[in-house]
């Protein structure tokens, strides 16, 4: 039943905000009674957050498969930022951060969200960097902690001012920088250096 809430919840706070989605519809949508929302979850603004906080762990998880499939670091953070600005529920997420303000009983879950968040992007990152052997100019948990910072503000301020998804998708890969850099090339074979001779031709002791 909670699955069943949070799927019915997760669908309407999307398409019509907090205000505008009522306990009632939210029950009418998962065939339950109202009663039932708030034995699980005591209120429309806690079932909001844990709607939030799930969908963008969600998002996360997709993002990490998308770039499993990168071969070159430029094409890890196109899929990374494309999969995570493209997703409706960031958003949301970025929403119920700002809610907590006012609700300080809502922010352990987002605190729990957050730091998962972080944990695993963090293991993923490196996992990434290990099996392509590539450079990082940042520890694992410092580039995850970036990367979800600056996807929260590229969200809230896209949003806020009417950015499509590619212009914040771009945004955010300017703001990143480099995820990472793929090994050089075997070097190359060092030339042989000719000691030249007064003369202009190479002495006999030239190696």
């Amino acid at each position: 039943m909670r699955s069943r809430l949070l799927d019915a919840a997760s669908a309407l706070f999307k398409a019509r905000g907090l205000n505008g989605t009522s306990i009632t519809a939210i029950a009418n949508a998962s065939d339950a009674f109202p009663s039932q929302i708030t034995y699980y979850f005591r209120s429309k603004e806690a079932l909001f957050v844990e709607a939030a906080c799930r969908d963008i762990l969600h998002i996360a998880e997709r993002a990490e498969k998308a770039a499993a499939r990168a071969r070159t670091p430029k094409a890890y953070a196109r899929a990374l930022t494309d999969s995570v600005t493209g997703a409706d529920g960031l958003v949301l997420f970025v929403e119920a951060l700002i809610l907590t303000r006012q609700r300080p009983d809502l922010v352990p879950e987002i605190a729990r969200t957050i730091e998962r968040l972080h944990v695993e992007g963090a293991r993923a990152y490196a996992r990434e960097m290990v099996r392509h052997r590539w450079r990082t100019h940042h520890a694992p948990d410092v580039a995850a902690r970036r990367f979800w910072t600056i996807a929260l503000g590229i969200a809230l301020e896209g949003h806020a001012t009417g950015r499509s998804v590619a212009a914040m998708s771009q945004a955010m890969r300017e703001a990143l920088g480099e995820l990472a850099e793929a090994p050089s090339a075997e070097p190359a074979v060092a030339s042989t250096l000719h000691l030249v001779a007064g003369s202009g031709r190479p002495s006999k002791d030239a190696t």
